[in-house]
């Protein structure tokens, strides 16, 4: 068995990190490492700081998936495959399945190195990448648990059951995802207009909080010429319809904020102009940073209200600048029969909503789809 520094052996690092890190910061979920390796036995080198919620991490060996497993706090080293036949090449990937937990200040996670008897080989990249950006249905909360669950607890949050993840497998493309639970594109779930991705999403990771991840680079300014999606798939305003329902917060120096109905449950046209004007913005700062990536708008799995006034939005930043390389899609709704833990899209919603994304990928970049059930 041989110890190996993250840094001196080739790893594909995924998720948006610090380049080139030693220990390596691993931040948002379907974040963390993949490698080439022949030999009988792999072992992961990690650190974790944590206080009420722990990260959790999957092992994939060959595109399948093997294990699920929480980290508790502490330096470990984690055993991702042994007794293996050790002249057999296998892919495996290790990262990260739950989301950052915003105001979370004790969460960290890095990556030390790896010990193992064999040896690398490159990993080559793959002819698209996809960046997904969205809230808790892009986390993939609530995609493991009884339906009957109810704490907002790590261990019901899964990237691995997500629709990303299936995209991936189908289409064979690599990810990133950058979400957060409760968040929207002008406001979050409770009026808190603090809690909006398009505030963050230019950070490496701005929603980590604490002197350990501002140490490890999260609040620097992302360098996007490092990783250019060919597509970007956005599912926001889940959480900015939510907010239409909860009363009023109370937001440090600016008072109280709430988006408000009519009588007749119709939006204020104020405020819906609100989410209007944010979703404009933001698709102009992903243009910016991204200038080839074709942008998909896709909602719809825990309802559809938000569907007209996005295609307004999307309709209007088109008008104003000329970017047809924008688009809008139904997802489907999460039923009765598709609902997971604590009234989230669970595993059968995300993968319907997959079936749905694959096909459009894979008609606008004339991709096959490879057979990815069963995997997960």
């Amino acid at each position: 068995m041989n110890y190996h520094k993250i840094n001196e052996i080739p790893v594909k690092v995924h998720g948006r990190t610090i380049k080139d890190a030693c220990p390596l910061p691993i931040f948002w979920s379907r974040s963390g490492i993949e490698a080439n390796i022949r030999g009988g036995e792999l072992w992961v080198d990690i650190e974790v700081g944590c206080d009420y919620q722990e990260p959790w991490f999957v092992t994939e060996i060959n595109g399948a998936f093997i294990s699920r497993q929480m980290l508790l706090k502490g330096r470990h080293k984690v055993c991702l495959f042994r007794n293996l036949n050790p002249g057999e090449l296998r892919n495996v990937k290790f990262y990260k399945d739950n989301q950052m937990v915003a105001g979370e200040a004790a969460l960290y996670t890095v990556i030390h190195g790896v010990e193992t008897d064999g040896t690398f080989e490159p990993v080559e990249d793959k002819k698209l990448k996809i960046e997904f950006v969205g809230d808790s249905i892009t986390s993939g909360e609530g995609t493991y648990g009884s339906f009957k669950e109810i704490d907002w607890r790590t261990m019901f949050h899964s990237s691995s059951r997500q629709y990303a993840s299936y995209i991936e497998r189908a289409l064979d493309v690599e990810s990133r995802v950058i979400s957060h639970g409760g968040w929207g594109v002008y406001t979050g779930w409770d009026n808190d207009i603090r809690s909006n991705i398009p505030s963050i999403y230019e950070k490496v990771c701005g929603l980590a909080a604490g002197e350990e991840n501002e140490k490890l680079g999260a609040k620097e300014q992302y360098d996007f010429s490092e990783w250019q999606p060919d597509a970007i798939i956005v599912n926001l305003c889940t959480n900015d319809n939510s907010a239409f329902d909860q009363p009023a917060f109370d937001v440090p120096g600016e008072g109280p904020c709430k988006l408000r109905r009519n009588e007749d449950r119709s939006f204020v046209t104020e405020d819906i102009e609100k989410i209007k004007n944010a979703i404009t913005d933001f698709l102009k700062v992903l243009r910016k940073n991204n200038p080839k990536a074709h942008i998909l708008w896709a909602y719809g799995m825990l309802g559809s209200e938000m569907n007209l006034p996005i295609c307004d939005a999307i309709n209007r930043y088109v008008k104003e600048t000329k970017d047809n390389n924008v688009a809008f899609l139904n997802l489907p709704d999460t039923t009765a029969e598709t609902v997971g833990s604590f009234g989230h899209p669970g595993m059968f919603s995300q993968e319907a909503a997959a079936e749905v994304l694959t096909d459009y990928l894979s008609k606008r970049f004339d991709m096959k789809i490879n057979g990815y059930k069963g995997n997960i």
